[in-house]
Order: structure tokens, then C-alpha cells, then sequence
């Protein structure tokens, strides 16, 4: 089914949506909580709590991509288990490592209610996104897949057929251009 077929099914309030979204983007999905979350139940109950906060977000919204707007979702979602999670039980892993290489780029990472902190993240998404237009094809899906999708550098270096060393070494420079990118253009880093 095609994406403008399931959104116009949301749109229609046909419950048919859910297990249509379900069997295109489904793994997509779980792919995404899980590299966040490492945990298959915690992973797999933010792709269900995805389908609700989806049925419950269209309407009003009408969704371009709607594997970004699912993806989105699945991500915002996960973090936040993952928040909640770490606060219940402290310890390490792959999703913590990953917010920790982006620390080094970006320093108060938007997630305050006020207006002024909403226009910031808003704008410095945008200065993120100018950035990664700005780079060769090869590194752009490095740094995305890394950093957006939380995958690790080992699945990332066979994915590109590459050394996980040379993988490392790219990211480790991306964050370091992306944060004298984002310094010259007046951020706080």
C-alpha cells in the first residue's frame, strides 16, 4: 500500500491504517527502538505506543514522508524509555555512548517547555540539517546512521563495506566540523 493510501485510511479514521503502517514500516521501527533501546519488550512497546501516538497525530497533521513521521515518533519515544530507564537503573551501552559523541557537539540539547528553547531547537535543527546537506553522500549516511538511527559503528563499517576503525575516525571528524560549523555561526558548543 502506499504511504498516501495509509495516511488518507488515517485521515478517514479506518482503523485499517494501523496494521497497514504495521506491515510496511513495522520493522523499520523496530529497528529504530532497538538499536536505542537494546531491550526486544521495551522496543517493542514503543513501536505499538508509535501506532497509538500516530492514530492520534493524524489528523490534524498530514505527514510528507511518513517513514520520517514514523521514524520520529519510534525515536522520541524510545529516548524516552530510555531516560526513564537509566534514571530507574544507571548503566552504559550503545545508546548512551552515542549521546555522549554528540555532547561534544551539541551542549544543552533542546527539551526545556519554553518558547525561546522551542525557536532554538527549531533553528539549530535547521543549522544540523544545513550542515549534513553540506557533506558527501558517504558521510551523510554515516553520521545519520550512527547519530539518528543509534547503530553501531560495527554494523555501519559492514553496511559500507569499510573498517570500523576508518568509521570511527569519520564520525570522530564530522563531530568535530559539525561543532566549529555550528560555533561560527554563533552556538554555544
Amino acid at each position: 500500500m502506499e504511504d498516501h493510501q495509509i495516511v488518507q485510511l488515517y485521515w478517514d479514521r479506518d482503523e485499517a491504517a494501523i496494521p497497514a503502517t504495521e506491515a510496511k514500516y513495522g520493522s523499520y521501527c523496530r529497528a529504530i527502538a532497538g538499536n536505542i533501546l537494546s531491550d526486544r519488550r521495551d522496543a517493542e512497546e514503543c513501536v505499538n505506543e508509535t501506532w497509538l501516538n500516530t492514530w492520534n497525530a493524524i489528523p490534524p497533521h498530514r505527514p510528507r514522508i511518513l517513514a520520517t513521521f514514523l521514524g520520529k515518533i519510534t525515536r522520541n519515544l524510545s529516548f524516552n524509555r530510555y531516560k526513564h530507564n537509566r534514571a530507574a537503573k544507571r548503566g552504559g551501552g550503545q545508546t548512551e555512548a552515542v549521546l555522549d559523541e554528540l555532547a561534544e557537539c551539541v551542549s544543552g540539547a533542546p527539551g526545556a517547555e519554553s518558547p525561546e528553547h522551542a525557536l532554538d531547537a527549531r533553528e539549530l535543527a535547521a543549522e544540523i540539517d544545513a550542515f549534513l546537506r553540506g557533506l558527501p553522500e558517504e558521510k551523510r549516511i554515516m553520521f545519520l546512521s550512527r547519530y539518528w538511527y543509534a547503530d553501531r559503528v560495527g554494523d555501519i563499517a559492514a553496511r559500507m563495506g569499510t573498517s570500523e576503525h576508518r568509521v570511527s575516525v569519520i564520525l570522530s571528524r564530522l563531530r568535530a566540523n559539525l561543532k566549529g560549523y555550528l560555533s561560527e555561526r554563533g552556538w554555544e558548543v
